[in-house]
C-alpha cells in the first residue's frame, strides 16, 4: 500500500511552486514546470481533478514531491 492520499491537482501544484517549481509555460491544461538542477517535469492535470495515490507517487518520483509537503 501506498503512503499518497488523493487530492485535488490544485493542491500538488500549489505544493510543487511552493517547493520552488516554476510554471515554465503552459498550452490548456498542461503546464510545464522547471526548477534548477531538475529535469523538466510536465503537469497535465486541470485543478479540479482529482489526482490518485499512485500517479501522486510517480509525480513524486519525478519531482521530489513529499507527502507531507500536501
Amino acid at each position: 500500500m501506498t503512503q499518497w492520499p488523493s487530492c485535488k491537482a490544485k493542491r500538488v501544484l500549489a505544493a510543487l511552486l511552493r517547493l520552488g517549481w516554476e510554471i515554465k509555460r503552459q498550452s490548456g491544461s498542461h503546464r510545464i514546470l522547471s526548477r534548477p538542477n531538475w529535469p523538466d517535469a510536465v503537469f497535465a492535470f486541470h485543478d479540479q481533478e482529482e489526482i490518485g495515490p499512485k500517479m501522486l507517487a510517480r509525480i513524486a518520483k519525478h519531482t521530489g514531491l513529499k507527502s507531507e509537503d500536501l
